[in-house]
């Protein structure tokens, strides 16, 4: 009873002296797994539907994520969480990672990040708060952090 009246106490005189404040956004997280045991915010991979489907391909020399930009509507699908599907249909290891590039050295930045082995397939579960709150803009931008010459892609989210 005591530590609850004190941080009362010390919250209420941080207000009266205009002490500013600031709270970690922190929502959820992003997770990486698989179908079967993948889970994000208490949902399970396999009950979510995957949003959209990422291929790391090569095409001769080019090296790059398909398709280049994916389009995510939030004004017709329901609150839950963002799943992703990525592949790696490549002959090598590839990188996927996903961040906001504008805010990506910001504390509170959503960034997802994995290596795949070639053939390998991970799913990506991300917070919708996640998705709208910890980025700066409306894209995201995804790429290989592993190769700089590979070619990423953005993905445009519709609130």
């Amino acid at each position: 009873m005591g530590k609850t009246m004190l941080g009362l106490f010390l919250g209420l005189v941080m207000v009266a002296t205009g002490v500013p404040t600031a709270f970690a956004l922190q929502a959820g997280g992003v997770e990486v797994g698989d179908l079967a045991t993948g889970s994000v915010v208490g949902l399970a991979f396999k009950e979510l539907n995957v949003d959209a489907q990422l291929f790391a391909v090569e095409i001769g020399n080019l090296k790059t994520w398909y398709p280049p930009i994916t389009i995510i509507d939030f004004k017709v699908r329901p609150g839950n969480p963002v799943l992703l599907k990525v592949t790696n249909n490549g002959e090598t290891d590839h990188g996927f990672q996903m961040t906001d590039a504008e805010n990506a050295g910001a504390p509170t930045v959503m960034k997802a990040e994995v290596v795949l082995k070639p053939g390998e397939t991970k799913y990506i579960g991300i917070p919708t708060s996640d998705m709208f709150y910890a980025t700066r803009g409306n894209t995201l931008s995804y790429r290989c952090q592993l190769h700089a010459g590979h070619l990423g892609g953005k993905i445009l989210m519709i609130k």
